[in-house]
């Protein structure tokens, strides 16, 4: 099996000693940096973690900080959902597009004060758009990655765990929403989110020097709570829907292929770069959709590249994601499906590695 040569190009994070020594198996590459894919077994996580709590190093959503008397103004200008009545202490869920419409990244945004702000990001090079766009439009405004790495703590037991480190006031925050708790003297922000269904927190860590003891003093305090190192599950992430860019959309496809449409207020955001497009594509709709398919038969393997999805000889769309449920017994997918055929019960052909499967188009996601 060929293996990644490491550099100082491929970083590790401030978290990388405490989940060598859980004994992570599988990396990805995710904005330059190792993300964990696999402990014990992507089943085995998986139950583990619609059980138990897990902690997660998830230093890779990296942050695009804006600060200054513009970062508001820049932030609107970036996304179609109307930001006007955030106030500090929220996070939005936002869809990025460029001048077309095409999404650059679906990332979360926190909003720290009116003039500060940080964008969560997936896996893309947003930080370079967002400089050009401030650089372009002459904005008085501060763009830069500061020194933060988010740690996750997912499951139905999250909040026991966080509230017995950062105390009982953690158990109020709201979903998509934010406190400040003091860990070791140093403020962070604890913000009610996660990629995954389960529940949990997202921990912006500031500093790379409080990471190892805010790690370890989680591991001692869920002890007796089954608490284990864990990661993103790629089963429990489809089933819930969770779209990954880059995966499942890419610059190509506009929000509303996405299903993200909820997400773009393109009559009120106004100074979205993307919004004249958009507005064309609201009124148009989209004629392909993140659709949720159940594929039949025995597991399916990885799905590293998309399948095409026919119906008779005519392509009509493509899978991005697909694993085997456990809990549902079936193979669960996420697909780009043409609107010809998105219909709920529409039954189409997915050609897999290993053959033909049929794919049936469901009314919605499992969780």
């Amino acid at each position: 099996m060929a293996v990644i040569s490491p550099s100082r190009r491929l970083r590790r994070t401030p978290f990388s000693e405490g989940v060598e020594a859980a004994g992570v198996r599988a990396y990805t590459v995710y904005n330059r940096m190792l993300l964990p894919t696999v402990f014990e077994s992507v089943e085995a996580d998986y139950r583990h973690l619609k059980d138990h709590v897990q902690v997660w190093d998830v230093s890779v959503e990296r942050q695009v900080e804006l600060r200054g008397p513009d970062a508001a103004r820049l932030m609107q200008m970036l996304t179609p959902r109307d930001l006007r009545g955030m106030l500090p202490g929220r996070c939005f869920y936002v869809p990025i597009v460029d001048e077309t419409g095409g999404m650059l990244n679906d990332p979360v945004a926190v909003k720290l004060a009116e003039d500060r702000w940080w964008i969560s990001i997936a896996d893309s090079d947003l930080l370079l758009w967002v400089k050009g766009i401030a650089n372009g439009y002459r904005l008085d405004v501060l763009v830069d990655e500061p020194d933060v790495s988010p740690l996750a703590i997912q499951g139905p037991k999250s909040e026991d765990l966080a509230a017995r480190v950062f105390g009982e006031g953690v158990r109020d925050v709201k979903f998509f929403r934010f406190g400040r708790f003091e860990f070791e003297g140093r403020e962070m922000v604890v913000a009610r989110s996660g990629y995954s269904k389960q529940g949990g927190f997202e921990i912006y860590v500031e500093g790379a020097d409080i990471a190892m003891p805010l790690w370890d003093a989680l591991f001692r305090a869920g002890e007796d709570l089954n608490v284990r190192a864990g990661c993103p599950n790629g089963i429990e992430r489809v089933e819930g829907g969770l779209l990954s860019y880059g995966n499942d959309m890419t610059d190509d496809n506009t929000p509303h292929e996405c299903g993200l449409g909820r997400f773009c207020d393109t009559q009120t955001a106004i100074g979205c770069i993307g919004r004249d497009a958009l507005l064309r594509v609201a009124k148009e709709g989209p004629v392909q959709q993140i659709r949720a398919l159940a594929i039949e038969g025995e597991p399916v393997p990885l799905c590293d590249r998309a399948w095409g999805l026919y119906a008779g000889d005519i392509r009509v769309g493509q899978v991005t994601s697909a694993a085997w449920s456990p809990d549902f017994a079936t193979n669960v997918a996420i697909g780009m499906v043409r609107m010809t055929h998105w219909d709920t019960g529409t039954q189409l052909t997915v050609v897999t590695p290993e053959g033909e499967r049929v794919a049936t188009v469901q009314a919605g996601f499992w969780a």
